[in-house]
């Protein structure tokens, strides 16, 4: 489980380095930045990951737009996502998962959380 290749989308650098050292410290190592949905598309015709953790709220492209992409290629359709943004109105949660996030967690959290809600990803796929 832990040899993950992990792509962490997120405009903002500080957030990404969050992201970053609480799945280190989860044992993931293997993680690729990417500043927005755009930037993460091109990474991933080039890479080849195994989990996507993305915003929502980023500039070029959104993180909805990012997902419905990736779930609109057949080569993705199954990768597992999760949403970590500030949203968390009901309606933006059911929006996403409709976009095709597997799941959800609202900023801020925990890095057990984070470590839960991937390892509650992994078992349903």
């Amino acid at each position: 489980m832990q040899n993950l290749k992990i792509l962490a989308v997120d405009d903002s650098p500080t957030m990404r380095r969050i992201i970053i050292n609480t799945l280190k410290r989860a044992g993931f190592n293997d993680v690729v930045e990417a500043t927005d949905g755009k930037d993460a598309l091109a990474k991933m015709k080039v890479e080849d990951f195994n989990f996507i953790i993305t915003d929502w709220n980023m500039p070029e492209m959104d993180g909805l737009t990012f997902v419905t992409n990736v779930r609109s290629s057949k080569e993705f359709e199954s990768m597992p996502i999760l949403m970590v943004t500030t949203r968390s109105v009901k309606d933006d949660i059911v929006q996403a998962m409709k976009a095709g996030v597997n799941s959800y967690i609202v900023k801020p959290f925990t890095p057990d959380t984070l470590k839960d809600k991937i390892m509650q990803v992994l078992q349903a796929t």
